[in-house]
């Protein structure tokens, strides 16, 4: 009995994801077809297909799941402990720091083998 219950979910979302791709393919064509219409209008317009778009699609078995996967995303990202303005201009500056001291190293050695190769070829 599940596995009817599977088939017609996923009989139905394949419906719901052809739905999806036709509103975002009249929103590109619909666009470029009004483009002659002021800005404003047409992201309304745009804005308004994207946003049943991603309604129909949230109604998916995968659109469900990204769902779920954003909600721990989000929670995710309030447990990271981000560094503190201190710390991230002296990191800055350490990187920027090791990277003019590569770019020297790197500019002595091309200038040494530079030097080299003219003087082997001449």
């Amino acid at each position: 009995m599940n596995v009817k219950a599977e088939a017609k979910d996923s009989r139905f979302d394949l419906l719901k994801w052809i739905a999806v791709a036709l509103l975002v393919v009249a929103g590109v064509v619909g666009n470029q077809y009004f483009s002659g219409e002021p800005i404003l209008y047409r992201v309304v317009g745009v804005l308004v297909l994207a946003v049943v778009a991603a309604l129909i699609a949230l109604q998916t078995t995968k659109g469900q799941s990204f769902f779920g996967l954003a909600k721990e995303a989000r929670v995710e990202i309030r447990k990271v402990v981000w560094p503190t303005r201190q710390e991230t201009t002296q990191t800055t500056l350490i990187v920027v720091l090791v990277v003019l001291v590569m770019a020297l190293v790197l500019w002595g050695l091309d200038s040494l083998l530079g030097w080299l190769v003219s003087f082997i070829v001449s």
